[in-house]
C-alpha cells in the first residue's frame, strides 16, 4: 500500500530567507532568519501532528503544494475580484520556490528522511481570501 500524507497550514505564506552573517570576534557565524525559524517551526507542528506514530519515510517522494496567498487589502474592488477569478496571478513576493523550501527543509525527519528523496514535485500559487499552504505527500513507488 503506497504511503499518503495532505495538511495544510493556515496564515500568509512565507518564503525561506536566506541564511545570515554576524561577526563574533574573530569568527563569523551563520543563522537564519527569525521569521523563516518561526514559520518552519509551525510547519513542523503541523506535519508532526499528521503524521502521528508514522515513521519518516525511506523511500522516493511525490510533493505537491497549492500555495494560496491573500489578495493585498488595498487592491481595489475590481483588482479584488480579478485576483479571486484567476485573471491576476500572484506574481510578487515570496517566491514559489522559497515557500516549497521552507517546507522541504522544515519536514526533513518528520515526513521523510532527507529532501532529497523527493523526486516529483508540483506546486501552484493562487490568490484566495486567506493564505495557507495545502501540502500532498505520497510515496513514489512506480
Amino acid at each position: 500500500m503506497t504511503f499518503q500524507l495532505a495538511f495544510k497550514l493556515e496564515g500568509t505564506p512565507v518564503g525561506k530567507g536566506r541564511p545570515k552573517f554576524a561577526r563574533r570576534g574573530n569568527f563569523v557565524s551563520t543563522y537564519t532568519p527569525l521569521k523563516t525559524k518561526l514559520y518552519e517551526d509551525q510547519i513542523r507542528e503541523v506535519a508532526n501532528k499528521a503524521m502521528g506514530e508514522v515513521e519518516p519515510l525511506d523511500t522516493p517522494i511525490t510533493a505537491c503544494f497549492y500555495i494560496t496567498m491573500p489578495v493585498p487589502a488595498s487592491y481595489s474592488k475590481k483588482a479584488t475580484a480579478d485576483c479571486l477569478s484567476g485573471k491576476t496571478r500572484p506574481t510578487k513576493k515570496p517566491d514559489c520556490d522559497n515557500i516549497i523550501k521552507a517546507f522541504l527543509d522544515a519536514m526533513n525527519g518528520i515526513v521523510y528522511l532527507d529532501d532529497c528523496q523527493v523526486v516529483d514535485l508540483h506546486a501552484k500559487k493562487v490568490y484566495g481570501t486567506v493564505g495557507m499552504v495545502e501540502v500532498y505527500i505520497k510515496e513514489s513507488l512506480d
